[in-house]
């Protein structure tokens, strides 16, 4: 069923061609990945005045243009004059014409019908009949209107004085266009059976070709006369011509004489929706849509059929349609496909001139510089392309598809929408003036606004075709800027009044300090060439307090260095890191990362370390501190200051045994003026300090015991005072060290008691005991001990 879907599609900007450089980051070496995002910092060289610059297609389309094209280098010029003439009443229009005297008619629906506008742009109905759509339309010479109904509908000729009559019937599902040739034949573009008619003058129609495709969409005249049509599903572009040395028969019906279609160009796209030619003789064709692929390309071919042959120079294996086929419901304005516009030069070869993932393009044109023009969906953009894949945004229609283009003799382009149906004109002047607004900016912080400051190209010696008014402007000012902030997101009446004219780079913006700030320029008098490259406005941000995001105090025995001070050192050690703090909100700059090099940790007795994370968002440089007291002390001693690393290690033998705190201080003084500077700071966990080795008490050696499996009984007691009894050793005589597990099973406690059993052979004996704290802190003992020989 031929469906039409009122609703209006949303579609994201795409194809920006961006001028921005890239760079390619150092190679680091890492403890762990996380250190990356963790140890990041701010530029060496950090600063409060900051710049919110805009010079590419991406930033200028967040902005709100009024007769300023936005192009996709990057630049703002003023756009040829864009004007509503009529809002018709119909949901869809689908085709504008002009007749021969020059009146502009415009097709749609629904229901079918078709509009006639005056010089005033007035419309009234000359045509409309109970199908869904009138999808096309044509004039003959003599200025008689045929229109071309949709589904199942019918090919209609309206007379001078409104009466319409059924001119041809191609009993098909579609009527997609309808094109007169040179000789005054009529040809009828339909699916989905893929077939092409021609009509002569009196109605007598036949079928002139017949495609593998389910629909002929679009249909045109190239320079040489030659009959181009575009296709679907397989998105071909075709020379449909009579065959060359055949005779008509019975491969003809109606006695017609045989035609051979020839692929001009096969697009990677599904749908043909419009062609335009050039006075070059070049062929410009817009595809949308994704077709699947099947397989390698087949070979050429040559398909021949009773009414037609077609010459497939390259295709897709069982890509082609099989008539009779049950083809999927043709869906207008799809809301997810991709498109592109290919050029076909005079000798034939193709070239892809612009493409993009999201914009949809339903119809093409010629602007009167020479310019391709593309109406697209689905927010109804129209775009002008020039020969070397440059395009620009020259307005929007307030509708969701530019569905129609045509121009007259004297350079005017008219278009048609869809999702409201409206008729707009194009040029050829330019307008007088243009106004930009910028997308309202986001400093995060309360900003103190500066220097605006642009870049335009010098003023061209030949101005345009713009309106008189436009070119008398003399040595005026052809280029202001306004500026204004507030403290929402959004502009509104809440926010400060525009503050400029400023009409000289570098002045100095008067906007109230604020969070959000937003700039508004006015061009006059446009010539070619002319326009704005780039905008750049410096804020000051209010200097917000660093903030300390974590501190994380590794294990005893832990010491960190730069890597470049860490070769040679012990086996490296895993540090804990902090955890990574939340991401929330925008780059405010483009501004070079610091990533500064995670520190590597080897294992030191007698040392601890301390690590944390940072961040300012002044993105100022910091400097920290790094203070210690214990446990019951009120007041912070100094450990170590000026610190520009976020780690610090030292030795615990300076600081007697105990429970202690370390706090760290953070300070922006390295970006800010003494007075300025802030301040942030955040105290550690409790850790203790233990420099003390155990004692071993009470060792003893006795007697063989029962208990111990006819062993010698060995006990002794370990003390720490400060941490628990990690494990304890002995050793016999010299032997291996033996771990022993205390009385109670298992090491938790400063106190632990020891009772197991060793053998010895007669004779005197050393018992060596070792006891380690969680410290590894190590307390020694021994024993000298006689085993009493056998009695003979």
């Amino acid at each position: 069923m031929f469906s039409f879907d009122k609703r209006r599609f949303t579609s994201r900007r795409s194809f920006a061609l961006a001028r921005s450089g890239a760079t390619t980051p150092r190679v680091l070496q890492f403890v762990s990945a996380s250190l990356l995002y963790l140890l990041i910092s701010p530029p060496l060289h950090a600063e409060h005045t900051r710049r919110w610059r805009e010079s590419s297609y991406e930033d200028f389309l967040k902005g709100t243009s009024h007769g300023v094209a936005v192009r996709s280098d990057g630049r703002l010029e003023l756009a040829p004059k864009f004007t509503l003439l009529a809002d018709a009443d119909a949901s869809y229009l689908f085709s504008v014409r002009l007749d021969p005297k020059g009146m502009l008619y415009a097709a749609g629906g629904s229901p079918a019908k078709v509009f006639r506008f005056d010089s005033n742009a007035k419309p009234s109905v000359v045509f409309d009949s109970s199908d869904l759509s009138a999808q096309a339309i044509a004039f003959d010479s003599k200025g008689a209107l045929y229109v071309g109904t949709s589904p199942d509908g019918k090919v209609y000729k309206v007379s001078a004085t409104g009466e319409k009559s059924v001119f041809f019937d191609p009993k098909t599902k579609y009527i997609w266009d309808l094109a007169f040739g040179p000789d005054g034949t009529l040809y009828v573009a339909t699916g989905d059976k893929g077939q092409l008619f021609r009509v002569a003058p009196d109605g007598k129609g036949e079928l002139f070709y017949s495609s593998e495709e389910a629909h002929i969409r679009v249909l045109a005249f190239d320079a040489n006369k030659n009959l181009i049509a575009g296709t679907e599903p397989t998105g071909r572009i075709l020379r449909i011509s009579r065959a060359t040395g055949q005779s008509s028969g019975k491969s003809s019906k109606a006695g017609a004489a045989a035609t051979e279609g020839f692929v001009l160009y096969e697009t990677s796209k599904r749908e043909v929706t419009s062609l335009a030619v050039a006075p070059d003789g070049s062929v410009y064709a817009s595809a949308i849509g994704e077709k699947p692929r099947a397989g390698a390309p087949a070979p050429t071919a040559i398909i021949s059929t009773p009414q037609a042959t077609t010459t497939i120079a390259t295709g897709l294996a069982g890509a082609a349609q099989v008539q009779g086929q049950v083809q999927p419901p043709f869906l207008p304005f799809p809301s997810l496909v991709s498109s592109s516009i290919y050029r076909i030069s005079a000798d034939g070869a193709p070239e892809e001139l612009w493409t993009s993932r999201e914009d949809v393009v339903y119809a093409l044109g010629l602007a009167s510089d020479g310019r391709l023009l593309a109406g697209t969906g689905n927010n109804g953009a129209l775009l002008a392309i020039d020969g070397r894949g440059v395009f620009a945004q020259l307005a929007k229609a307030g509708s969701s598809q530019i569905t129609g283009i045509v121009g007259n003799s004297s350079g005017k382009v008219f278009l048609c929408t869809s999702n409201p149906g409206k008729v707009f004109s194009l040029g050829p002047e330019y307008e007088a003036e243009g106004t930009f607004e910028s997308r309202s900016f986001d400093a995060q912080l309360f900003a103190q606004w500066g220097r605006i400051e642009w870049w335009s190209p010098p003023p061209a010696s030949t101005t345009k075709s713009a309106s008189s008014s436009g070119s008398a402007r003399g040595s005026e000012p052809r280029t202001e800027f306004f500026v204004r902030s507030g403290n929402t997101d959004d502009p509104d009446k809440e926010w400060s009044r525009w503050f400029g004219p400023y009409t000289k780079s570098g002045s100095a913006a008067e906007a109230p300090p604020a969070r959000f700030a937003q700039w508004k320029v006015v061009i006059h008098d446009g010539r070619p060439g002319d326009g704005i490259d780039w905008v750049s406005l410096a804020f000051l941000p209010r200097n917000v307090a660093p903030v300390i995001d974590g501190i994380v105090i590794q294990e005893p025995g832990v010491r960190t260095q730069s890597p470049a001070a860490a070769s040679n050192q012990p086996t490296p050690v895993t540090l804990k890191m902090p955890t990574a703090p939340s991401t929330t909100g925008v780059t405010i700059t483009q501004t070079t990362t610091h990533f500064e090099q995670p520190p590597q940790g080897f294992a030191q007795k007698g040392y601890r370390t301390v690590l944390w994370t940072a961040h300012d968002d002044n993105e100022d440089e910091l400097q920290f501190a790094v203070y210690y007291r214990g446990e019951n002390e009120k007041e912070w001693k100094q450990l170590k200051d000026k610190l520009d690393q976020k780690y610090y290690s030292f030795d615990t033998a300076m600081l007697p045994d105990g429970a202690y705190y370390l706090k760290i201080v953070a300070s922006d003084s390295p970006s800010n003026p003494p007075a300025a500077a802030l301040t942030a700071e955040r105290e550690s966990e409790r850790f203790e300090v233990d420099n003390t080795p155990p004692v071993v008490e009470d060792l003893h050696v006795g007697g063989p015991s029962a208990k111990m499996s006819g062993g010698h009984a060995v006990s002794f007691t370990a003390r720490d005072a400060v941490s628990a009894i990690g494990h304890a050793q002995y050793s016999l005589d010299g032997a291996d060290w033996v771990l022993v597990t205390p009385t109670n099973g298992i090491s938790d406690a400063p106190v632990e008691r020891y009772d197991f059993g060793i053998s010895a052979t007669p004779g005197e004996h050393t018992l060596a005991v070792r006891v380690f704290d969680s410290f590894d802190n190590v307390g020694t003992a021994k024993v000298t001990f006689t085993v009493p020989g056998a009695k003979p």
